[in-house]
């Protein structure tokens, strides 16, 4: 590599640290700033989008109704016929049988 490239391949190399560098300044000063002013007016904390889970303005007529949950009963697992042996499968089992033996 000559050297004028390599030159301006480090120019760029630091260019670019440098930039992140100073970008990074101004990103970590504006978290800084819009984060006080989340906590000031209350949007930092963890509910503050979630919506009741009662409605306070409407009354039902009707009453609440509760559901009462019927124990769960695991499925019995389902015996399936067992596969059919392979014909060709036994061929090699009994090769492997005969080169044990001789072994």
């Amino acid at each position: 590599m000559s050297g004028l490239t390599q030159t301006i391949r480090n120019v760029f190399i630091r260019l670019e640290g440098f930039l992140y560098q100073f970008f990074g300044f101004f990103k970590n000063i504006f978290s800084l700033i819009f984060g006080f002013l989340a906590r000031i007016f209350g949007y930092s904390k963890p509910g503050y989008f979630l919506e009741n889970n009662e409605a306070t303005s409407i009354k039902s007529s009707e009453t609440k109704q509760v559901t009462k949950s019927e124990p769960q009963t695991a499925p019995e697992p389902s015996m399936t016929a067992r596969r059919r042996p392979d014909p060709k499968m036994d061929y090699f089992r009994k090769m492997a049988q005969e080169v044990n033996k001789t072994s």
